[in-house]
């Protein structure tokens, strides 16, 4: 990779947080939107021309939270809080944290990774994320906050500024040592290992770029206001959480449903046939759920065209590993059905044997009543 000139410079700089959590089955968007009246939500839907290429069903809320205070490395910031909230259960917490003005490439770079794992951070969201449920909590269904949870950070540039005091154009900004931010590796790396971790770059216009990762993004745009490539990274997050909760879940099940089948069978029960209703119940309540919800997390955002935002989205599901959870939710979900397909097959057997039996007595007694008789 070609150097770039010392002395880089960012013109206006930030970082942005963001800690997702699934806080319920659904969240009644319209509901919520009456319940933070108070706090300006909006619905926001990417702005940009190629967003059309995005179709999505039930645009989240948005909404402003206030302002903290966090130090980060010597130096205390206020930074900006806000949430947006996904009609399935996902509550996405946003800390802002601007960088100094002007600061060096370096000085940036060391700036993003004190914020990366700061430790307050935590606290700061598990804080409003209490108040925030506890505003809409007429609005979500089945509440409960789920102990997996997402972080991604985006790091923003306005302009990346060379020697010359010009910005750098998007071949220029491809050569950035993101190694450090976006990695956290301070040795540098061989192109190989650069071409597999660092695979998904992409550039709209002649001075923008977006490199994107498994936990963490870069954003060099010049519109501060320009925000929609962080909206489809924050979507992309948001559905990524779902599935892995619902992986999760179903994970717990399997082994607790082994157990409950074996308790079942060894179980007394005057009619047989009714010794897996409950078990039965369950399992189909359990399968309709998780398909449900999966598939209207899947289906809120689809893209009809293979435009700018819509690369980005598609890049962000793949790196993200998106296919493969949900290929094992699958999985899971069909060993379920057969598991359901098998108790339901053992249920009918016994009651079908549970009536011969009956059949067979009854006519014993028929018989036994007729010889009585004579």
């Amino acid at each position: 990779m070609e150097r770039l000139p010392d002395g880089l410079q960012v013109e206006t700089g930030a970082a942005i947080a963001y800690r997702l959590f699934d806080v319920g089955y659904a969240i009644n968007l319209e509901r919520a939107l009456d319940l933070l009246a108070t706090s300006g939500p909006e619905r926001v839907r990417p702005v940009r021309g190629e967003g059309q290429a995005l179709q999505i069903s039930n645009p989240p809320i948005t909404v402003l939270l206030g302002a903290e205070s966090l130090v980060v490395g010597a130096t205390a910031h206020e930074v900006e809080l806000s949430a947006r909230i996904f009609d399935f259960g996902v509550v996405s917490l946003r800390v802002k944290v601007r960088a100094p003005a002007h600061c060096s490439w370096a000085a940036f770079t060391a700036f993003g990774q004190s914020l990366h794992h700061h430790e307050a951070l935590s606290a700061i969201t598990d804080h409003h994320l209490r108040l925030l449920t506890e505003r809409i909590a007429l609005a979500i269904e089945r509440p409960l906050v789920a102990e997996v949870r997402e972080d991604y950070t985006v790091y923003r540039a306005a302009r990346v500024i060379g020697p010359n005091a010009a910005p750098l154009e998007a071949d220029a900004l491809a050569q950035l040592d993101v190694v450090p931010l976006l990695l956290n590796e301070s040795r540098p790396l061989s192109a190989e290992a650069r071409r597999e971790l660092l695979p998904h770059r992409f550039s709209y216009y002649g001075d923008d770029l977006a490199i994107v990762t498994w936990d963490s993004a870069l954003v060099v745009e010049p519109g501060e206001q320009d925000t929609d490539l962080q909206y489809i990274l924050e979507f992309a997050n948001a559905q990524l959480l779902e599935l892995r909760y619902y992986d999760a879940l179903l994970d717990a099940e399997l082994p607790r449903l082994y157990d409950d089948i074996e308790a079942a069978r060894a179980r007394h029960a005057v009619f047989p046939g009714r010794r897996f209703a409950a078990l039965l119940q369950r399992l189909q309540a359990q399968v309709a759920d998780s398909t449900e919800l999966v598939e209207r997390v899947e289906n809120a955002l689809k893209v009809t065209d293979d435009v700018y935002l819509a690369r980005v989205y598609s890049a962000a599901l793949a790196l993200f590993r998106g296919p493969t959870w949900r290929a094992g939710i699958d999985r899971k979900l069909a060993i379920l059905r057969d598991t359901y397909a098998m108790l339901n097959g053992e249920a009918q057997a016994a009651r079908s044997e549970t009536l011969e039996i009956a059949i067979v007595l009854l006519i014993v007694v028929e018989v036994i009543m007729g010889l009585a008789r004579h």
